[in-house]
């Protein structure tokens, strides 16, 4: 049977039961992403739940980072017919208010890490440009829709040692809902792709609050600065959109590493100190990543709910921290103090910054 429930609403775009999506592309997705933190930057939880309809999975993750132990819990079903159903094993996830209130649940299980988290958003949600990579074969390999948006939390957090009450005055966080094509489930067959030297892949990501509005900044671009992608914008209270300029970045990186200590990012007339108070390698048993037993989209049986802490005193857990980071972040504008997401992932040169090769350190 191809119906769901959801075919009884007015919400359909092609000429096909709602669970059929527009393309046969194999890399359709749907997903949730949240954040959540304190304004203390001692602890910081990501949490997402995705559907890929042309390959029949749904799955589910958090990732807590706290007290330097980095811990997930992770699940995948088979998809089904019901797209109402966004339940993954212990995770649900359920829309109070459209674009306003959501409430996010991880059930009680064996690795300690619960919750029963309600989401606010702080100003309409809003969309961001349109995503759209084409690779040098002509394949499109992104071609995305995203809405955003800042906000706050309450609820509870249970960890394996403690349970911590989480109020919206300093627990905040952003959001983004996003669909359509990008690289999921299991890897590909390279072809001719394996005879064609890796581009770089630069991307910085800062949704912020600050007192009255939000400010959301995105730049993706090439070894030598051609923008892919970019966004600065402002998104007052009261939902007016105020487009501030051509993004400029200017980092400071950690001798040694990629890893981002500090920098400001300059938009128009407003430029804005960022300071990562806590840093999260998101790829990292969560599905992002380069992990080759869970990646977004892989079929994993009917259910399948896993769970892993790793130690980052331990040096060899530490040294498994690459790729992808998500900071909880304190960012300053014009003595205003706020708060939010530093996202970026740097792999390849950029002349910028003096990287030379794929995976060379900062000098």
């Amino acid at each position: 049977m191809s119906l769901s429930p959801l075919d009884d609403y007015p919400v359909h775009q092609i000429a096909e039961p709602i669970r059929r999506v527009g393309t046969s592309d194999r890399n359709f997705y749907d997903r949730y992403y949240f954040n959540a933190f304190p304004h203390s930057g001692d602890l910081f939880l990501i949490t997402g739940l995705g559907v890929y309809p042309n390959l029949g999975v749904a799955d589910a993750f958090v990732c807590v980072l706290h007290e330097n132990k980095h811990r997930v819990v992770r699940a995948s079903r088979e998809l089904g017919v019901d797209r109402m159903n966004t339940t993954v094993g212990p995770f649900r996830i359920e829309v109070i208010e459209g674009l306003k209130t959501l409430r996010v649940i991880l059930e009680p299980n064996e690795w300690g890490v619960a919750y029963d988290l309600t989401w606010d958003g702080f100003e309409p949600a809003h969309e961001e440009p349109r995503h759209f990579v084409r690779a040098p074969q002509d394949r499109v390999t992104f071609d995305t829709c995203r809405l955003a948006q800042m906000g706050g939390w309450t609820g509870t957090l249970e960890l394996p040692d403690k349970t911590i009450a989480v109020t919206p005055d300093t627990w905040w966080g952003s959001r983004d809902r996003s669909w359509g094509v990008r690289p999921v489930g299991e890897a590909e067959p390279p072809g001719i792709g394996v005879a064609t030297p890796m581009s770089t892949f630069y991307w910085n990501y800062a949704p912020i609050r600050f007192p009255g509005f939000s400010v959301f900044y995105i730049c993706q671009e090439d070894r030598e600065g051609n923008r892919v992608l970019e966004e600065g914008l402002r998104v007052w209270d009261d939902g007016r959109l105020e487009h501030l300029g051509r993004p400029e970045h200017d980092l400071d990186w950690r001798p040694g590493t990629r890893m981002v200590d500090g920098g400001r990012i300059t938009i128009g007339d407003v430029r804005i100190e960022i300071e990562p108070m806590l840093q999260c390698h998101l790829g990292i048993g969560t599905g992002y990543g380069f992990d080759q037993d869970w990646r977004h989209g892989a079929y994993q049986g009917p259910l399948v709910v896993q769970g892993l802490t790793l130690d980052l005193d331990n040096p060899d857990d530490a040294a498994r921290m690459m790729g992808i980071v998500d900071s909880a972040a304190r960012f300053r504008l014009d003595g205003e103090v706020g708060y939010g997401l530093w996202e970026y992932f740097v792999i390849g040169p950029h002349d910028q910054y003096g990287f030379k090769d794929l995976l060379d350190a900062h000098p």
